[in-house]
């Protein structure tokens, strides 16, 4: 997944609690028209051209047939992530069941596009200046898992459906992860494209993502983490205090494969995130706060966050 002043005195009425925000089915009839499209016609070209060849769909087939004719997301992963004929049909050759097994998270889908109406119509009520770029839903080559820019959101269908330790339900996977990812949208560009981040500003973007995820579909996108860190919460947040100015992010973030957890840097930075927002009574002025971070240092000493607290 991507990367990405003092509290106003509170209004009166405007608290609102993270249980209060949960999803309304009404929330779909009333999604403002802006909301993004949701492109899924890169997974049905796909398939045809798998069942066309068997199963072993050629490199120069992907391509053509594939690729050459995909939308304007696939067209960016190509470009940009190394998204090709050759790189799809040789990921096939190596893992077969990943393609098999994907066909799985292509059924959910159409439910899938339902719930995510409903989040991201939960997020435009939330943040009046939020942004909503279209959302691309491709096969790839088992990776990226997922792809974010002012651009839009990319997901890699088999990539993400192979990452089963995030979220054992496929459907609520795809849902909480591009939920995640439109935390990044919103995010402001100084911190989000900063080429050189720190611990505590790269473990900031990425635990805005999940608290957006939370917050508006109900979950993080990373239940995993949440289940290794259980226990360890004080042991985990004094070392990342002790690391959390170095800029060798190995340690806690994008170490994660499709098959194994990692990326403790996650889990850290929804803490202090959420326990911003918690301490703050204005609700709406806090979701602001937290998508408009320029400063991660300033950001945490007003989170009221301490290693190894109860949230």
């Amino acid at each position: 997944m991507s990367k990405s002043g003092p509290e106003a005195p509170p209004r009166r009425g405007a608290a609102l609690s993270l249980g209060a925000l949960l999803l309304s089915p009404l929330l779909v009839a009333n999604a403002p028209a802006g909301l993004p499209p949701i492109d899924t016609s890169d997974v049905t070209r796909f398939y045809e051209v798998y069942d066309r060849a068997g199963g072993h769909p050629t490199a120069v087939e992907l391509q053509h047939d594939y690729i050459d004719r995909g939308s304007q997301g696939l067209l960016d992963l190509e470009r940009e992530r190394h998204v090709t004929g050759e790189t799809i049909a040789a990921a096939i050759e190596r893992r077969p069941d990943a393609y098999e097994h994907a066909r799985a998270c292509l059924k959910t889908l159409p439910r899938v596009k339902v719930r995510l109406r409903a989040a991201l119509a939960k997020l435009a009520d939330l943040y009046s200046d939020a942004k909503f770029p279209p959302i691309t839903i491709a096969v790839v080559r088992l990776k990226p898992v997922g792809m974010t820019d002012a651009r839009g959101v990319r997901i890699g269908l088999e990539a993400l459906c192979a990452t089963e330790y995030m979220n054992p339900d496929p459907e609520d996977r795809f849902v909480h992860v591009i939920a995640h990812e439109y935390g990044h949208i919103q995010e402001d560009p100084k911190i989000l494209d900063d080429p050189s981040p720190t611990v505590l500003e790269a473990s900031l973007v990425e635990g805005v993502g999940e608290f957006t995820s939370e917050l508006i579909s109900g979950k993080v996108a990373n239940l995993a983490i949440l289940t290794e860190a259980r226990g360890r919460e004080k042991q985990i947040e004094e070392k990342f205090v002790a690391e959390e100015d170095s800029k060798d992010l190995s340690n806690w973030l994008y170490n994660g494969t499709n098959e194994r957890p990692g990326d403790l840097g996650y889990w850290v930075g929804y803490r202090i995130v959420k326990s911003y927002y918690e301490h703050h009574r204005d609700k709406k002025r806090a979701i602001r706060a937290i998508f408009e971070m320029t400063d991660p240092k300033a950001f945490l000493a007003q989170s009221g966050w301490n290693p190894g607290m109860k949230l």
